[in-house]
């Protein structure tokens, strides 16, 4: 954290608005494609991304200075989206039945992700919504966030091994969910038999998501 954050933080526990209204300027952006990525759902996400903010204003009192704040923040908000998760289950809404293609398309939470191609972008997003939220959030946190190990076992609260041993699980869980889809995907048309015109499915782009299911199976 740095030196002007930290002085946001310790003013916002003083009761200064203004100076949380700057974390939150800072944060919305990553927060928001957490409980995106763990929703599905852009309006979903958007009250998860304010409620969490708003839990972390009203407990800043409980908060640690010597803890991250970005890592003490992604923890309210992934515990958040747990619970939504579980009450989705406990109402029988299947995860599946988000209207995640609708919204996906202004989707761009990071800038490299502008190289990836709408489709891409759904099937990465469509791939992540059928893993369990215990191998979801890492993945997010490590992949989209850039978090360490250590970050993201404070943020979950378990231990460094439990969150490598969960992303290795999620990434074969990512591969065989990609594998799958290959299969059931239809053969591309026949093309020209020139040097140029010679690919198969394994020579095409791959999204990073797809690419680093696939380097781990």
């Amino acid at each position: 954290m740095n030196e002007q954050e930290l002085t946001w933080v310790e003013e916002a526990r003083r009761g200064d608005r203004k100076a949380f209204s700057r974390l939150v300027e800072a944060y919305q952006r990553p927060v928001f494609n957490l409980t995106y990525r763990m929703l599905g759902n852009v309006e979903e996400a958007e009250d998860a991304a304010q409620e969490a903010f708003l839990r972390a204003y009203t407990r800043l009192g409980q908060y640690d200075p010597d803890q991250k704040f970005s890592t003490w923040l992604f923890s309210i908000a992934n515990h958040h989206c747990i619970d939504r998760l579980r009450k989705r289950r406990v109402t029988h809404v299947s995860i599946d039945d988000n209207p995640v293609l609708q919204n996906l398309e202004g989707d761009d939470p990071r800038p490299e992700r502008k190289a990836l191609d709408k489709e891409e972008r759904l099937e990465v997003q469509a791939m992540l919504e059928q893993l369990a939220p215990e191998y979801r959030t890492p993945l997010v946190l490590r992949y989209w966030e850039d978090m360490s190990y250590e970050e993201i076992a404070e943020t979950m609260d378990v231990t460094v091994a439990a969150i490598k041993s969960r992303l290795f699980r999620a990434r074969q869980q990512l591969a065989a969910i990609y594998q799958e889809r290959e299969a059931a995907a239809p053969p591309p048309p026949a093309q020209p038999a020139t040097a140029k015109a010679r690919r198969t499915a394994d020579d095409r782009p791959q999204p990073t998501m797809l690419r680093l299911a696939l380097a781990s199976w």
